[in-house]
């Protein structure tokens, strides 16, 4: 085996110390600042999509803020709206019920004056039935035909008790 050999040793090491050198040389000029500037470019692109993610999570919580915000008002114009219409409507209603109670009064008295009427003629009629029933009466228990207006005093007593 020649790198077991002692005598090929010098050569050998002279050819490991250029090759490496170049190696070196070519590593340090050529791929090493390659691969720092593909490192950097990396670094710099994820701390642009941090910078890009965190403007955006910052443009959504506005956007929440703005909505939920517009949903508070939307809500509080919609309440709004909503009692302004109930206390319309209770005015109308109360109004409403204010005309009909008056309506129901007025027909009401009405029909207690047709009552009453009815009621004062009814009681005329009873004053007449009686009066022509307690003179038919005393005529045929006594056989004379009583007065009229003793008949009218006897039924008026009679229904003043």
């Amino acid at each position: 085996m020649p790198q077991l050999d002692f005598t090929s040793w010098p050569p050998q090491l002279i050819w490991l110390a250029i090759t490496f050198a170049a190696l070196y040389f070519l590593m340090a000029r050529i791929a090493l600042p390659r691969i720092a500037n593909v490192l950097e470019q990396r670094r710099d692109r994820i701390a642009a999509d941090l910078d890009e993610a965190a403007r955006l999570r910052q443009e959504t919580e506005d956007a929440i803020a703005a909505y939920e915000a517009a949903l508070a008002e939307a809500r509080a114009k919609a309440h709004a709206i909503a009692a302004e219409s109930r206390d319309k409507l209770n005015a109308e209603l109360k109004e409403e019920r204010a005309r009909v109670d008056k309506q129901v009064a007025a027909k009401t008295e009405e029909a207690e004056k047709r009552i009453g009427a009815v009621k004062k003629a009814a009681l005329g009629e009873v004053d007449k039935a009686a009066s022509d029933t307690a003179e038919a009466i005393v005529s045929l228990l006594i056989g004379v035909k009583p007065a009229k207006k003793d008949i009218a005093a006897a039924v008026k007593a009679a229904l003043a008790e």
